[in-house]
C-alpha cells in the first residue's frame, strides 16, 4: 500500500506533452527562427500558438479544480516510464488522443480522464476541461463516476520479457521485411515467412487494424470493450517451405496466439513506439493475448452537468498519429531489452 493510501488521501496526476510550440522554440531558438522554418513549410505561426495556448489553459484549469487536500503531482510524457502510479490516483491526461494510450501501459486500474485541450477530434480524450473540473470536484465529495474498461493487449516472450499495448501489438522483423516463423493459432499451425503481424484490440479497431481488415474484404473487428483481440498477418508469403492460409483471425478470451521465431531476430513492440520493444532470437516464443489490466477511461457524460457526446464522434479507438506523441502509444518492454531499463510500460 502507497504512503498516500496509507495517510487517506487522494492524488491527481496529471500528465501533459510538450506542445509543438515548446519543441519548436528548443529546436530553433527564436519565435522569428520557428516562424521561418513554419513559413516555408505553409504553415502559420499563429495556430500553433493557439493550440499551445488551448492546452495551457486546459491545465491551469484541471490543476485549480484539484482540492487542497489532494495530493498532486505532473508528470510529462517522457517521464512516465519513471514514474510510479498509486492505487488512489486519479489521472487526468490533458492532451491528444495518442497520450492516454501512452499512459494507459503504466497504470493498473487508475481512474483516467482524458481532457480535450480544444481540438474536439479525440476518441479517448473526450472531457471537456470545465468538465474535468466538474468531476474533480465531484469525486472530492464522494461521488465516483462511471467509467468504460476498454480492453488492451499483452505479449510475453518465453524469457520473462513482457509488453503491454492499448490498440495493438506488432510482431516482425526489426527492418519491416521478411520474418520467418511458426505461428500458433486457435485454428492450427503454419510455417510462415511474413512483413509481420498485428494483433489489435477494440480500442485500436479505428487504426492499423481497420486498414489490414479493409483489404481482406471487411473482417469483424472488437468493440472497445470487448474482451475479443484480431490478428492479422501482413503480406504471408507462399512457398515450398512457408503457407499463407492462417492469415487472420479473432481470439476470445483466454486464447493466444503464439510466435516461435525461425529467424535471427525478431521484434515486438506496441502501437507504433519502435523504440520501446522486446527482441527475440532463434527458437523461442511469444505469446499474445488479452491483457488482465484494462483501462477505465471516465466518459464526458460523468462529469457534472457534462452531456454525452454526441454520437457522430465515434466510439472510443484507437486515436491520432505520430504527431500524439507516438501516435495512439502503449507498451513497455519488462526486462533486459526494454528501452527505458525497466518495468512497466513506454512512451519514448
Amino acid at each position: 500500500m502507497s504512503a498516500l493510501a496509507l495517510a487517506g488521501r487522494r492524488r491527481a496526476v496529471v500528465v501533459t506533452r510538450r506542445t509543438e510550440l515548446e519543441e519548436l522554440l528548443e529546436r530553433h531558438a527564436t519565435r522569428g527562427q520557428a516562424e521561418f522554418f513554419l513559413r516555408t513549410r505553409g504553415r502559420d505561426l499563429a495556430r500553433v500558438q493557439a493550440a499551445h495556448d488551448a492546452l495551457a489553459a486546459a491545465r491551469r484549469e484541471v490543476l485549480a479544480a484539484v482540492p487542497r487536500e489532494w495530493a498532486l503531482a505532473e508528470v510529462e510524457r517522457a517521464d512516465l516510464s519513471r514514474f510510479l502510479f498509486a492505487p488512489e490516483d486519479l489521472v487526468l491526461v490533458v492532451g491528444q488522443d495518442g497520450l492516454v494510450a501512452n499512459a494507459a501501459k503504466y497504470l493498473t486500474g487508475q481512474l483516467v480522464v482524458g481532457v480535450d485541450p480544444g481540438g474536439g477530434t479525440g476518441a479517448l480524450v473526450r472531457t471537456r476541461p470545465e468538465r474535468a473540473a466538474a468531476l474533480v470536484r465531484d469525486l472530492a465529495r464522494g461521488r465516483e463516476p462511471r467509467a468504460e474498461e476498454i480492453s488492451m493487449v499483452r505479449a510475453e516472450a518465453d524469457d520473462g520479457q513482457e509488453l503491454t499495448a492499448l490498440n495493438e501489438v506488432f510482431l516482425g522483423d526489426a527492418g519491416h521485411q521478411s520474418a520467418r516463423y511458426l505461428l500458433s493459432a486457435p485454428g492450427g499451425r503454419e510455417h510462415q515467412c511474413s512483413s509481420g503481424v498485428v494483433v489489435a484490440t477494440g480500442a485500436g479497431s479505428t487504426g492499423w487494424a481497420a486498414s489490414l481488415a479493409h483489404d481482406r474484404g471487411g473482417r469483424v473487428l472488437p468493440a472497445p470493450g470487448e474482451s475479443r483481440l484480431a490478428w492479422f498477418v501482413r503480406e504471408a508469403w507462399p512457398s515450398p517451405a512457408t503457407g499463407a492460409s492462417l492469415t487472420d483471425g479473432l481470439l476470445a478470451h483466454g486464447e493466444r496466439l503464439v510466435l516461435t521465431v525461425a529467424s535471427e531476430r525478431l521484434v515486438v513492440f506496441g502501437d507504433g513506439v519502435e523504440t520501446d520493444r522486446c527482441e527475440l532470437t532463434w527458437g523461442q516464443d511469444v505469446a499474445v493475448g488479452l491483457s488482465p489490466r484494462r483501462l477505465r477511461l471516465v466518459g464526458p457524460d460523468d462529469a457534472a452537468g457534462g452531456t454525452r457526446r454526441e454520437r457522430g464522434r465515434g466510439r472510443p479507438g484507437a486515436a491520432a498519429g505520430p504527431d500524439d506523441g507516438g501516435g495512439w502509444r502503449g507498451g513497455r518492454c519488462r526486462g533486459s531489452q526494454s528501452a527505458s531499463g525497466m518495468t512497466i510500460q513506454a512512451a519514448t
